[in-house]
């Protein structure tokens, strides 16, 4: 893992100098007990010590994180009442533009900081870039760093990338079991749009009492046939042992572990109809006391070498939108590059739906559960 430079960190402890010496909402009160805290809601990664003990070291912060499984959950715990908790939440790009900045959940970043960060992204990511942005176009809700396609995963040696991006959902849309053995991630909000997808159904709209009587269908059937449901450590495994030949929800940020021990057979599928993605939004979460070192944390994470760190960080690798820059981009060796399916990369991406928000998630979520439960 790269290490941080002298450079680096005097311009971190620059950049955490000026943010504790902005203008902030705060009492002279709260913010002495907050300037040297910092609480992180987020995805893993976020939450590793490759990420947080240097800023630890750099700043003498208490930096807290937690991570949970599905983005429902973290943006409910704000719901809930843990806004006056968390100064931090990173979740997929939907939540921040749809739901946390319309129920006042989240605050706006300045414009004039954070915008020229988006500059050095990938093109994808040129500002002003749609789900870090409110729905009218005038507030930057967030930061975007991580990414990746997100529909399955085969073992090449026995369904070709070919066959998998031709047929996409269609291997699992017949009526009977497969002719071939699979796993499911079990990640609930990935296994609602993929029951979606397999039916031929928009997973991001609302949906009628036959689409979900299909969906009902289809889930039992799917999760019935499954050899193996369980994290990506389970999944990756059975593809590599060649217990399985494919794996429902999964690309890059599963498949990219097995890839780096030189695995190059499990391939991230992006089908050629209906493929989805994700982006990660991390945003200032609306906490009365919310700490300095917030908009300061999501500056320090842009830096070259302080991104390549977030990229493999510890149990998930992924691509990160700063790679746009080249001193970032220059950091990933050969190796890292290719677990990460960097040349194929854009294609992928291309012909991949963002995750959206599932208006009538909790019907589909209680379908999914009990058909887990049946089997």
């Amino acid at each position: 893992m790269t290490e941080i430079s002298r450079r680096s960190m005097l311009k971190v402890l620059g950049l955490g100098a000026a943010a504790a010496a902005s203008p902030l909402a705060l009492s002279s009160q709260a913010l002495a007990a907050r300037d040297k805290e910092l609480n992180i809601l987020c995805w893993e990664g976020y939450n590793s010590a490759q990420v947080l003990d240097p800023y630890r070291k750099l700043t003498g912060a208490t930096v807290k994180a937690e991570s949970a499984t599905s983005d429902p959950v973290m943006v409910n715990k704000l719901r809930a009442g843990e806004n006056k908790v968390w100064d931090l939440i990173n979740v997929n790009n939907a939540w921040a533009r749809r739901q946390m900045w319309p129920e006042h959940l989240i605050k706006p970043l300045p414009k004039e900081t954070f915008e020229p960060f988006f500059e050095k992204m990938l093109p994808a990511f040129k500002p002003p870039y749609h789900w870090a942005m409110s729905a009218d176009g005038k507030e930057l809700l967030g930061m975007a760093q991580r990414f990746g396609p997100f529909s399955f995963v085969v073992n090449t040696d026995k369904i070709s990338r070919a066959t998998a991006e031709e047929q996409g959902w269609n291997l699992w849309a017949e009526d009977k079991k497969p002719d071939f053995e699979y796993g499911i991630l079990e990640h609930d909000d990935w296994n609602i749009a993929d029951t979606f997808a397999i039916c031929g159904i928009d997973p991001f709209k609302e949906h009628t009492d036959e689409e979900f009587e299909r969906f009902t269908k289809t889930a039992r059937r799917v999760f019935k046939y499954a050899r193996v449901i369980g994290d990506v450590a389970a999944l990756n495994m059975a593809l590599v042992n060649g217990d399985i030949a494919a794996q429902l929800a999964g690309g890059t940020y599963t498949s990219s572990l097995a890839r780096f021990e030189g695995e190059d057979q499990i391939y991230s599928i992006s089908p050629k109809e209906n493929g989805f993605m994700w982006v990660e939004i991390t945003s200032v979460v609306n906490n009365p006391e919310v700490s300095p070192l917030a908009e300061d944390f999501l500056k320090w994470v842009q830096q070259p070498d302080i991104a390549h760190i977030v990229a493999f960080a510890e149990g998930t690798f992924n691509p990160v939108a700063q790679m746009g820059n080249p001193e970032c981009l220059k950091l990933f060796t050969k190796e890292e590059l290719d677990c990460l399916q960097w040349e194929t990369l854009n294609e992928e991406m291309a012909r991949a739906r963002a995750l959206d928000i599932v208006p009538d998630y909790d019907r589909a979520h209680a379908i999914v559960v009990e058909a887990k439960r049946q089997r």
